[in-house]
């Protein structure tokens, strides 16, 4: 009698353990219902492959993402969905979705498993790549580490090169606005609309809304913190090297980016093709035709809707996200070699290169980023490559947000070395500094996720430093806390140098080189 009952009781609590593990794991939505995956130990579930448009296949390529369609009975959200239809032209990307579609527009989702506790601050990142590649299952971005934080993660995918970028004509036609190209960022606006609307079924607070980004990425947070589509739907902004209102991802005129999207389908299909005749092109196909014709590159459009102005114009005239802000750039955003190309770090080789670059500026070039030794050549060099690649457009950025609005900012460089990529041999160049992309890991509390790098216990310190900021953003719009070296308000003339030992540094020499810098350009 005794031994039975004890079966009894055993019986109720694996009904009672399978029942609160169930709620745990399933969400119910508008749509329809989902069930997720314990993602480790920690008590996080992920929610991945969630569909937050209709495949934009057939007729709907190259327009406006639609809505989901609702289902019936559960959906398995235990699977990434397959990546946008791209150019694999990066070696360290380490997808885990299945295969590669132009069927891609899914988001996933990392929470703490007791859902229903509270409503959770929302950290919604976007991807880098240049607008040619990427992925949300990349494992670089895997959310469960940010989600342990007590912060509901997202990465979203997004239509990349020509499927997100083409803008043309007879595509311009078609829409009450009459703009194309941007498809890019209309999906990463339907992502976020998707997450307000949704997030509170996964525990999330849709009042609480960070979006950030790395590269492209963060050229896509600076475009949605200022169109009209997303601008009032984010609580907090954090980008991580690059934005619109710079080289190397500026938009472009409607017209520009029209007559491109005109050479394009002329070169892969004549003159006299059709829309119809286009969108019947298997996906990729039309990738291999536009490559092979070298259209790889696309730039975001001044399409009249997304960017109904200019970026500099949205910004000028405070028509932006009045929310806090997070941006900066890696030390080593360029390399010394991409000025010298291939000759020896000289000053010599170095002012003939500044009068192959700046013919008109040569001496106030030099001035301002002057060397007297080799050593001081490589420095100098490297500070202006990066500059001049995508440094730049970031400090514009935060300096425009600043002096524009009333919320606090907060800017950074990045200085921590990575280590050696075990799938690649030593380089001849070891690098100088921080890469471009090399924070993404550990801001994101992801160097055991990712493989590819020999960490060293450095490294994990520089991680929980640098997670632990970003992560203090995310809830309360400022970076700091107690236990951290006080990181200064940009507003101060300062920025914060990021590495194992952060510290707080004026920006009154980078201030003075970009300001130089934007009146060359202007000229």
């Amino acid at each position: 009698m005794a031994s039975k009952k004890r079966r009894l009781i055993m019986m109720c609590f694996c009904v009672m353990a399978h029942g609160q593990l169930l709620a745990d794991t399933q969400v119910n939505l508008s749509s329809g219902s989902l069930v997720g995956t314990n993602a480790d130990s920690n008590n996080i579930v992920a929610f991945k492959g969630i569909s937050f448009a209709a495949p934009p296949v057939d007729t709907l390529r190259w327009k406006a993402p639609q809505p989901v369609s609702p289902w019936q009975g559960t959906k398995q959200a235990t699977e990434f969905g397959p990546q946008c239809m791209q150019n694999l032209i990066y070696d360290d990307m380490k997808f885990r979705s299945s295969g590669m579609s132009e069927d891609c527009l899914y988001l996933n989702v990392w929470t703490p498993n007791n859902i229903k506790a509270k409503k959770r601050p929302v950290l919604l990142y976007f991807y880098g790549w240049g607008f040619v590649a990427g992925d949300g299952s990349e494992r670089r971005y895997d959310g469960a580490s940010m989600a342990r934080k007590d912060i509901v993660v997202i990465t979203a995918n997004y239509r990349l090169g020509l499927f997100g970028l083409m803008a043309h004509p007879l595509l311009s036609a078609e829409t009450s606005y009459r703009g194309s190209g941007n498809y890019t960022f209309l999906d990463q606006a339907a992502a976020l609309q998707w997450v307000v609307e949704n997030i509170a079924a996964f525990g999330g607070d849709p009042s609480r809304i960070t979006i950030a980004g790395e590269s492209a990425g963060s050229v896509s947070v600076s475009a949605l913190m200022a169109s009209p589509l997303s601008r009032d739907l984010v609580a907090g902004v954090i980008g991580e090297s690059g934005s619109i209102l710079g080289p190397p991802l500026m938009a472009i005129p409607l017209t520009d980016a029209e007559k491109k999207g005109q050479a394009l389908v002329s070169a892969i299909a004549g003159d006299t093709a059709n829309l119809s005749d286009l969108r019947k092109i298997p996906a990729t196909q039309l990738l291999n035709l536009a490559n092979n014709a070298d259209f790889t590159w696309f730039s975001p459009t001044i399409d009249g809707y997304f960017l109904p102005l200019s970026p500099q114009e949205l910004y000028a005239n405070k028509q932006f996200s009045q929310v806090p802000l997070l941006a900066g750039v890696n030390s080593q955003e360029g390399s010394y070699q991409n000025i010298l190309k291939q000759n020896e770090p000289t000053v010599a080789n170095y002012k003939e290169a500044l009068q192959r670059l700046y013919p008109h500026a040569f001496e106030e070039v030099f001035s301002l980023y002057s060397a007297k030794s080799p050593k001081q050549v490589m420095d100098a060099a490297q500070d202006l490559a990066s500059d001049r690649f995508i440094s730049y457009g970031t400090y514009h950025w935060m300096d425009t947000v600043t002096q524009s609005s009333s919320q606090p900012s907060f800017y950074y460089s990045y200085q921590h070395i990575r280590p050696v990529n075990v799938e690649k041999e030593t380089p001849k160049s070891p690098p100088r500094g921080a890469t471009h992309s090399a924070e993404i890991e550990y801001v994101l509390g992801n160097l055991d996720v990712n493989k590819l790098y020999r960490w060293q216990e450095e490294d994990y310190k520089v991680s929980k430093i640098m997670q632990q900021y970003f992560a203090n953003f995310i809830k309360f719009g400022d970076p700091n806390s107690k236990n951290l070296p006080s990181w200064p308000l940009f507003a101060e003339n300062k920025l914060m140098a990021l590495s194992i030992q952060p510290k707080a540094l004026s920006i009154d020499t980078l201030k003075k080189n970009i300001l130089s810098i934007k009146r060359i350009y202007s000229r």
